[in-house]
């Protein structure tokens, strides 16, 4: 009876690989092997699933908790849990103005890896020295009218995928695009693993060093837990609103970070076997890895069989797209379901509207890279001015508030009741779970928003 509910998912696995869609994106596939990389291989990641148990799985619960308590509609979440305490509503408000701001300057990205998939299908690298994959990513980045045609493109298909409603649109997309992902990873890892050399990616990734841990890469990964599930903004909250109510928010808020991990780990995978199979590449090659390194790579690896070159990196790249698609689509989802649900719009016009003010934003965003680079916000362009209104302000604020919130101003009674289901499951990480939200996590938010600031030099 309970999937009969078009405003909430209609299966325990839809609501699980939807959220973990809203979690897996770009920064599984591009800024979790650029910050192994940077912080020495093995030993970074065995810190960050330590950081991903202890700060990122309770922080997510705290998401899950917050929206499902509220039902259909977010912004009233926080009055209603806390007891009727008008000044936490406006907190109700964070995925909202979120939604705007990330999804304007995600979307640009997410248009470059639209574009690449778009010269992998016609065969677009074949033949291409590594300068001309630098030249050309400048100049397709820097254009005025390329990337915002692409970016539109990924907006429009955002946009009628959350238009179709919660049932038929965002979990039916992620039944389809997050199976899709795991079979694409799994090819390209199989591929990764047989070049040359690829033992000594393999060593990079699982054979820790700890004589490189040092203070910067334990907050790294502190930061990159914290950061690869999307915790802070409200996305899991909004999805949350729509979960049944038998879910176990504990038990199911564990399989999503276990997914998220899953991909950031055969992101690696794929990645650093093919970095160490050219000799004078370096893992640390940060964001131009994904959309200058790696096609050279493909090109040269693969040089003595065309089409195998060809379609390892139709495959990467349309896995880029769909990684991109699963995130935006909570992205949108946060200010359309405000506008559906406040503002009486219908499901079809709020997403248009918000797709046409992201598109517009994304416009000025995108052109911070070419004609706009000399406009400037705060020393800041478009592109970078929104990225850190989001990563270094509202994720690490809205996170720390959202724990505050439910560690010290919901009666506990009632958060122990919506992690147990009303005292149908049993719960015996729940006091776990508590001292980690009062104590612990907003500690640890606090170091990463001070790192992020850049306040420890």
């Amino acid at each position: 009876m309970m999937g009969t509910n078009k405003n909430i998912f209609a299966s325990k696995v839809g609501a699980i690989l939807a959220a973990a869609g809203s979690a897996v994106g770009l920064g599984n596939v591009w800024r979790f092997p650029t910050e192994v990389g940077s912080n020495g291989g093995a030993a970074f990641i065995l810190i960050y699933v330590l950081f991903m148990l202890v700060l990122g799985v309770p922080i997510m619960v705290t998401e899950f908790a917050i929206g499902r308590y509220g039902g259909s509609d977010v912004t009233d979440a926080f009055q209603k849990m806390g007891g009727g305490c008008r000044g936490w509503k406006w907190m109700g408000l964070v995925p909202v103005v979120s939604g705007f701001l990330i999804l304007s300057y995600y979307a640009v990205v997410a248009g470059w890896t639209l574009y690449y998939a778009y010269e992998a299908l016609i065969g677009g690298f074949s033949g291409k020295t590594p300068e001309a994959f630098t030249n050309d990513f400048v100049a397709f980045s820097s254009d005025s009218l390329q990337p915002v045609f692409w970016m539109a493109l990924i907006i429009a298909m955002t946009c009628g995928i959350v238009a179709l409603g919660v049932q038929k649109g965002i979990e039916r997309g992620a039944k389809i695009m997050m199976p899709l992902l795991f079979i694409f990873i799994l090819v390209l890892v199989g591929c990764s693993l047989t070049l040359p050399n690829a033992s000594l990616g393999l060593k990079f990734l699982f054979q820790p060093d700890f004589s490189k841990v040092t203070s910067s890469v334990i907050l790294s990964a502190m930061g990159q837990a914290f950061f690869s599930l999307s915790v802070g903004l409200g996305c899991l909250c909004t999805y949350a609103c729509y979960f049944r109510k038998d879910i176990d928010l504990m038990k199911d808020g564990l399989s999503v970070a276990s997914i998220d991990t899953l991909v950031a780990l055969f992101s690696g995978l794929i990645i650093f076997p093919a970095v160490y199979s050219i000799p004078g590449l370096q893992p640390d090659a940060g964001p131009s890895l994904v959309f200058i390194t790696l096609p050279n790579v493909f090109q040269q690896v693969f040089g003595d069989i065309p089409w195998l070159a060809y379609l390892f990196s139709l495959i990467f790249y349309l896995l880029l797209v769909m990684a991109a698609l699963t995130s935006s689509i909570s992205m949108l989802e946060m200010s359309a379901a405000y506008f559906n649900k406040n503002l009486r719009m219908s499901r079809p016009m709020a997403a248009v509207v918000v797709s046409l003010v992201c598109l517009v934003l994304g416009t000025f965003c995108s052109l911070s890279f070419g004609d706009w680079k000399d406009v400037t916000l705060f020393d800041m362009g478009f592109f970078d001015l929104f990225d850190f209104l989001v990563a270094k302000l509202i994720m690490p604020i809205g996170g720390m508030l959202m724990c505050i919130f439910l560690g010290w101003v919901v009666d506990e009674k009632v958060l122990c009741a919506e992690l147990t289901n009303n005292g149908t499951i049993r719960s015996p990480l729940y006091p776990t779970y508590r001292f980690i939200i009062r104590y612990l996590a907003p500690l640890c938010i606090f170091l990463i928003f001070a790192n992020e600031l850049g306040l420890f030099g």
